[in-house]
């Protein structure tokens, strides 16, 4: 068994669900009479879905009731999984499954962290629910990136120290949770955006082959 172990983002990652959170975010800024932009959405990345909520009625200078927000939480969510319960392994992100087969046969074993409560049922329906060592999601922790906990507790599940432990994530707040938990960190996206990740890759399929050698030797 090997004495590293990686811990992988889900959205942007894995897969591409900010689509159909953007459809989804978009559907209740209509309903509460304001626009809502796909760069708006990009301020909810990686972010939890109560504060997604918070930021998006900020846009809109909207203020509800306690009562109101767990209303419009509760059927955001649901048109959300209305678009995730139609998703299939089509929806895989380019690069991802050569990458977790890599990770087998270098036997690394891998976990799920990511701030999606739907995780479990987006990895089933695209197929990949049964690779994952374990899953860490947004009911397992309390506290939401850039808090380290959803990457401290993915260290627990690999039975690893957090140094020894190699994080993807595709959010400024995802980099900055692995930094916290003094981990390495792999920026999947724009360069510029995820400046402060050890390591930045445009997309999975850019990672060479012998890219966890390094790491492994050590």
């Amino acid at each position: 068994m090997s004495t590293i172990g990686v811990i992988f983002d889900l959205d942007g990652v894995i897969v591409d669900t900010a689509k159909y959170h953007f459809l989804a975010w978009k559907d209740l800024a209509d309903e509460l009479g304001f626009e809502f932009t796909e760069a708006h959405n990009e301020l909810l990345k990686g972010v939890s879905r109560v504060r997604s909520l918070e930021i998006l009625l900020d846009i809109g200078n909207v203020k509800l009731s306690e009562e109101k927000k767990q209303e419009y939480l509760i059927s955001k969510n649901e048109v959300y999984l209305g678009y995730i319960t139609k998703m299939g392994p089509d929806e895989i992100l380019p690069g991802a499954e050569d990458l977790l087969n890599n990770l087998d046969a270098l036997e690394v074993k891998y976990v799920l962290g990511s701030a999606s409560k739907n995780a479990p049922l987006i990895l089933k329906q695209v197929g990949l629910l049964d690779r994952f060592a374990a899953i860490v999601d947004g009911n397992s922790v309390s506290k939401a990136k850039p808090d380290p906990e959803v990457f401290l507790i993915g260290a627990e599940k690999l039975g690893l120290p957090p140094e020894k432990c190699i994080v993807f994530e595709d959010a400024i707040a995802g980099v900055e949770a692995a930094k916290a938990a003094h981990m390495v960190s792999i920026g999947i996206g724009d360069q510029e955006t995820l400046s402060h990740a050890n390591f930045n890759f445009n997309n999975l399929t850019e990672i060479p082959e012998d890219f966890f050698a390094q790491f492994i030797s050590e």
